[in-house]
């Protein structure tokens, strides 16, 4: 039986029931289910609802997708552990040791081990949120960042250090970040003398957000200093979340204007020290550097219309997520970029309005946003096309949909 699954700011995908009731070996899926594609039993399965159009029809307890057509879940977006290695360092100050008993089921006390170890997206907020609310101190994903640094990037953080200057260094580690964390996507924006790195998790449902968007602004800020040296100044710091009751750890860490309750996460500053250079790099260095990342994109290859939707999410904030501007960022003519989407069978506009969905349902749902704000977020220059392209999206109104979220 295919069905497909939900209107809820998830991506629509094929599932077929293979099992219900208790968890079936891979010897018991049928040979037509095994053919769609399962990589490994412990990813093959998911507990949930199942909806239609027209809404749930019931829960099953195990499905296996036909990988082709569905993306990876939130669970299986990746990232290095290096930008969290602070933890441990953190929980002493903090006057709590690491406990085998606090972390995630996903976690372990080796994990910290090397900063090339890799964890999902979920787990990492899960960690950060339970470590909070343990140690009580509710800027523990702030601690963490700052103890991260443009090293704890790994070969994305390398390429940057080995550029000509700190504006291609910032351009490289938006371009190649999905090298260090998938689901997750920098976006460099200049207006005028002002140029501001923004982060942002690009997956929906992930936990812990708050926590791990602290811990990127802390950590961009370290990364600044590192490209720049320490006379670095920056502007303006951004959170994506209210004022906290706490504030003066955000002012003693970060030194700049605070503003909450901004769009994205992210650093303004000047953006004079985009022309700033860098030390020469050998060229033997920079050559071994990016036969490395190319050897690594390999290895990490994601379809294009994937590459770009990463982008999007961000860039639509800034109003970037137009063609022309997307095709810039890829260094394409726009003709290019668009024939590239046509070749995997999607066009911009198709991505740009699931982008806008996820986003939609997003902040509808983690904020308080009145609507004609989130219309004007997603590049909406009336609330009633926003409306009407909601609507056809889920057939329902974003008023109706934020309502029975808030009953769930």
């Amino acid at each position: 039986m295919v069905i497909d699954f939900p209107p809820d700011g998830l991506p629509t995908a094929k599932v077929i029931i293979v099992h219900r009731g208790t968890r079936p070996e891979l010897s018991q899926f049928s040979p037509e289910a095994r053919r769609v594609g399962i990589l490994r039993p412990a990813r093959a399965f998911r507990t949930g609802p199942i909806w239609t159009p027209g809404g749930q029809i019931g829960t099953i307890q195990y499905i296996e997708a036909a990988v082709q057509t569905v993306r990876k879940a939130s669970d299986q977006a990746i990232l290095r552990i290096g930008a969290t290695l602070g933890v441990p360092d953190v929980l002493r100050e903090l006057r709590a040791e690491p406990s085998e008993n606090a972390l995630p089921p996903e976690f372990n006390s080796t994990l910290f081990g090397s900063p090339d170890n890799r964890i999902s997206l979920s787990a990492r907020g899960r960690l950060l949120e339970r470590y909070a609310k343990i140690t009580g101190c509710p800027y523990f994903g702030l601690l963490v960042g700052s103890r991260s640094r443009l090293e704890s990037l790994g070969l994305v953080g390398l390429l940057a250090k080995h550029s000509p200057d700190v504006g291609s260094a910032l351009r490289n580690l938006c371009r190649h970040f999905f090298l260090h964390a998938d689901g997750v996507a920098l976006h460099l924006h200049v207006d005028g003398g002002a140029a501001t790195l923004s982060y942002r998790i690009t997956e929906p449902r992930i936990p812990g957000v708050d926590q791990t968007g602290d811990g990127a602004v802390a950590a961009i800020l370290n990364v600044m200093r590192d490209l720049c040296g320490n006379d670095f100044k920056a502007i303006e710091a951004r959170f994506a979340h209210g004022r906290p009751k706490a504030l003066e750890p955000y002012k003693k860490i970060l030194g700049v204007h605070l503003e909450f309750d901004a769009e994205s996460y992210g650093l303004v500053f000047s953006a004079t020290w985009l022309s700033r250079p860098l030390p020469p790099t050998e060229a033997a260095l920079a050559r071994l550097i990016l036969d490395k990342v190319a050897e690594e994109e390999r290895v990490h290859a994601r379809s294009f219309p994937d590459q770009v939707q990463a982008v999007m999410r961000t860039a639509m904030t800034f109003d970037h997520a137009r063609a022309d501007r997307l095709a810039k960022f890829f260094d394409m003519h726009v003709r290019t970029f668009h024939r590239r989407l046509a070749e995997h069978g999607v066009s911009h506009q198709e991505l740009l309005d699931k982008t806008r969905f996820e986003a939609a349902c997003e902040l509808l749902e983690r904020t308080s946003q009145k609507l004609p704000q989130i219309a004007d977020i997603l590049g909406y220059a009336e609330l009633r096309s926003f409306i009407r392209a909601f609507r056809r999206w889920s057939g329902i109104t974003p008023s109706e949909w934020r309502k029975r979220r808030s009953v769930v």
